[in-house]
């Protein structure tokens, strides 16, 4: 092989070695990247779990409000000093096909205009009627109507770290548009505390009109 083809050749081989070069540093890079992208999910899903570690707080101020509508209400187990209290039966017994019910509710007109939640002052205390023809406390209502409370801008409204639901118009009620929390105070309840509809709760025993 004469000087000039052999330099030619070694030419060639490094720019062959060169070009492995940036080959391999090219598949380094992309193996790092998707490294670096695990490590930012990693980062994201630690994010996730200091927010589930508010958890027990949320679970604190659910047992509190349980507990307060239970010490408000307690009295009530006595359906006639509800009644001595301006509490009226309205609607009948509320029942769900598929979900159940909500029983009976006892309203409270002058707190519902007031507009205000209150934990101590449920508008609607919840009876569930009874096979003696009793009626049994089961939990409270916290009632406000939805244009009212929307007027005072103050954001959704909650109770203790509870979301109210909405309730558009028209309804099963015949109410205005509404925003409602149920506490189921005195009956557990297995799809949650503050769910609208208790699976565990009839309206067979009711002798009256159901809706």
């Amino acid at each position: 092989m004469n000087t000039a083809r052999f330099l030619t050749f070694v030419t060639k081989v490094q720019q062959f070695a060169l070009q492995s070069r940036y080959f391999l540093i090219s598949l380094v890079l992309l193996t790092i990247a998707p490294l670096s992208g695990w490590a930012q999910e990693g980062h994201s899903h630690t994010s996730t779990q200091q927010q589930q570690e508010l958890a027990p707080e949320q679970k604190s101020r659910a047992s509190a409000l349980i507990r307060i509508v239970q010490e408000s209400t307690e009295r009530y187990k006595n359906v006639s000093v509800a009644e001595a209290e301006g509490y009226v039966l309205q609607f009948g017994c509320v029942s769900g096909p598929d979900s159940g019910a909500m029983g009976l509710h006892y309203i409270n007109a002058a707190l519902i205009n007031r507009g205000e939640l209150d934990p101590t002052h449920p508008q609607i205390v919840i009876y569930e009627p009874t096979s003696n023809g009793g009626l049994r406390l089961i939990g409270a209502d916290f009632l406000v109507f939805a244009d009212a409370w929307d007027k005072k801008k103050q954001g959704p409204p909650e109770l203790m770290g509870q979301l109210l639901h909405y309730w558009e118009s028209p309804n099963r009620f015949g109410l205005p548009a509404f925003y409602t929390l149920h506490v189921w105070a005195w009956k557990d309840n297995p799809n949650g505390a503050f769910v609208n509809w208790h699976p565990n709760v009839s309206c067979k025993q009711f002798g009256g009109q159901t809706r």
